[in-house]
């Protein structure tokens, strides 16, 4: 009995651990987002050390912006192109969604975690993509700081 109510309490705990995001998170998104690993439907993980590419959000207050790919440069700037994608923040009564929309296609992720600096996003085909927050690299005048 005793290991039945400790069950309970532990499946309690758990279920209350679980985000909630909530619209005035919305900003927490804004800025560059580093991909740390993804995790697949199957439990196994696709781990990334060194990223090429980093993703940008810049969301407004009406919950729309974009997301666009940016190269981080070893100077601290970042080489960009005119490609993004619009997105939307949605919310729903227990969930929050990024919709994304190109003139090709449109798709939604759910957002599962969000902080100041971690970032989890559950996409259809159900990989979990996990980001960190990160910023310009500047290995050039002696790790001046970037403006």
């Amino acid at each position: 009995m005793k290991r039945i109510g400790t069950l309970v309490l532990v499946a309690l705990l758990c279920m209350g651990c679980s985000q909630k995001i909530r619209p005035a998170d919305v900003a927490k998104l804004n800025g560059y987002w580093e991909i740390e690993k993804v995790v697949f439907e199957q439990g196994k993980d696709k781990e990334y050390g060194l990223n090429e590419s980093y993703d940008y959000f810049e969301i407004g207050k009406n919950n729309t912006g974009f997301r666009k790919k940016v190269l981080p440069q070893l100077n601290g700037t970042f080489l960009v192109n005119d490609a993004q994608e619009k997105v939307t923040v949605r919310f729903t009564a227990d969930t929050a969604f990024l919709d994304y929309a190109t003139p090709y296609a449109k798709w939604s992720e759910e957002i599962l975690a969000l902080s100041a600096s971690e970032l989890v996003v559950l996409n259809a085909e159900k990989k979990e993509y996990h980001y960190k927050k990160t910023g310009p690299i500047n290995l050039t005048d002696n790790g001046k700081k970037t403006k």
